[in-house]
């Protein structure tokens, strides 16, 4: 049988071939997967260290902290994979932990370094002494720490030092208790007084005229509290009697010996506790003031106080010492002038204060040239020193000496230099204001009896006149004739 053959069959199958193969006519799905970007990288931009600038003391510690940032604005701190190096050396000034600890090993400064996946952060970290304050009076002296320990050396005769024995101490030692809150310290010939963190005032040493205020007269050799108050801002010490600022309002407080009216209550009868002294109203009218008390210091037999600025004097006044121009005792705060002060300071017979612009006055005895005006009577009404100098910053008074400070870090001493206690290394009394080295780096200063004390910035503490009791501190009892440091 004959097949026959369809042309139209023939040319049909490849085109449908064709379009199976192009995908026309199929109801298969032809969508495709969307590719997912790939996330950027998130790298470490910056590395900040904490605290910045910090200062601690030898043997101090301060835990550092690295703070990373990241290119996506994220900040965290960086607890793992952290490199911590100083820049003179592990021991040199700071000795560094891995964890980021530093402690004090040296005086002076260094950088500390945090580094973490080649990224670097660096601050400046300053190492101190640990002293922060020094006070002197009598023949003794103390250092307060910034640990807020409290040391003393020097004449301990009556218990002054208050590391419960009567004897004398050629270095540092630590007042009884372990107490590490002291804040302020006033210094008496014989008598300690001085203020805790928490307002609390405690005393010790002589009290013959009860000028440690617990209501005896017995001496004691450790520090005793004196009432409950814990409102206490600031302590004065005179030879035997004590000054104290307590309560909001500023109110003044004095006890100890009153034989020539240095406590200002109006009578000259020693007071064994703390007795609230008021200005009586005046004369012509007014009203009693017993508040508005900001600073006070005291001589060896007067006093001298500053009240909203103004300053008011009372006690003894054999040589003018109260600066009202006159030699007449005064058992009650007297005010003097007009002006604003901002510090006072008195020695056995004569006084000094700092006026608000800087100015620096002195007045009463000037046996030993303690005024400063070349001259030798004594000045009964404030006496300014270098008319043109306004940048004076500090002041202490000794018996007969006088230290000062000014603003540009410089040391000022003058008066009496029998025992070297202006620091001259020359001995001799000086009559006016001589700079004593040339040092500029000087914070702080304390005159005693007959030796002086002065404060670097890097709170080293150096000491300079008599030392035959050991309050230079130093391990032996050789007069010191220019400012020399403490061990």
């Amino acid at each position: 049988m004959k097949k026959t053959f369809s042309l139209s069959s023939l040319v049909l199958v490849p085109i449908l071939a064709v379009l199976a193969a192009c995908g026309g006519g199929g109801s298969k799905d032809s969508s495709t997967t969307p590719i997912t970007p790939t996330p950027p990288t998130v790298t470490l931009t910056e590395i900040i260290v904490t605290p910045a600038n910090p200062s601690i003391t030898v043997g101090g510690s301060q835990q550092m902290i690295a703070t990373g940032k990241y290119s996506d604005s994220k900040v965290a701190v960086l607890s793992t994979g952290v490199t911590w190096t100083a820049a003179k050396g592990n021991n040199a000034l700071l000795k560094v932990f891995t964890n980021g600890l530093v402690t004090g090993a040296a005086v002076g400064s260094d950088t500390i370094t945090a580094t973490a996946s080649g990224v670097s952060g660096s601050t400046t970290v300053t190492v101190r002494l640990p002293w922060v304050d020094v006070a002197a009076g009598g023949n003794q002296s103390f250092g307060r720490k910034a640990d807020g320990t409290l040391f003393g050396w020097g004449s301990n005769l009556l218990g002054q030092l208050g590391d419960t024995t009567a004897s004398d101490r050629l270095a540092p030692t630590p007042v009884a208790g372990g107490v590490t809150t002291w804040r302020q310290i006033a210094v008496g010939v014989q008598h300690t007084v001085a203020l805790r963190a928490d307002g609390s005032l405690w005393a010790w040493g002589r009290n013959s005229n009860g000028q440690l205020g617990d209501g005896t007269k017995i001496n004691r050799a450790t520090p005793v509290r004196i009432g409950t108050a814990t409102d206490w801002t600031y302590v004065a010490a005179g030879e035997a009697h004590t000054l104290a600022i307590g309560g909001k309002t500023g109110l003044l407080w004095a006890w100890g010996r009153n034989s020539s009216g240095q406590l200002g209550d109006g009578t000259t009868v020693d007071r064994l506790v703390p007795t609230k002294i008021i200005l009586p109203a005046p004369a012509a009218g007014g009203t009693a003031i017993s508040a508005g008390w900001t600073t006070v210091a005291a001589g060896a037999n007067h006093s001298l106080g500053l009240l909203s600025g103004s300053l008011y004097t009372w006690g003894n006044n054999l040589r003018g010492q109260l600066g009202n121009a006159s030699t007449v005792d005064s058992p009650t705060p007297i005010p003097i002038g007009t002006a604003n002060w901002v510090a006072v300071t008195g020695g056995a017979l004569h006084s000094a204060g700092i006026r608000s612009d800087g100015a620096l006055f002195t007045w009463g005895d000037n046996s030993n040239g303690q005024i400063g005006n070349n001259g030798a009577q004594p000045v009964l009404a404030p006496f300014q020193q270098a008319s043109t100098t306004l940048n004076w910053l500090g002041v202490a008074a000794g018996a007969n000496h006088m230290l000062a400070l000014r603003a540009d870090g410089t040391l000022w001493a003058w008066g009496a230099n029998g025992d070297g206690q202006l620091g001259d290394g020359l001995g001799q009394d000086l009559g006016a204001p001589t700079q004593i080295g040339l040092s500029t780096n000087w914070v702080g200063i304390a005159a005693g009896l007959n030796h002086s004390f002065g404060r670097q910035t890097d709170n080293s503490l150096w000491g300079w006149g008599r030392n035959a009791e050991g309050q230079q501190g130093n391990g032996n009892t050789t007069y010191v004739a220019q400012p020399t440091q403490m061990p």
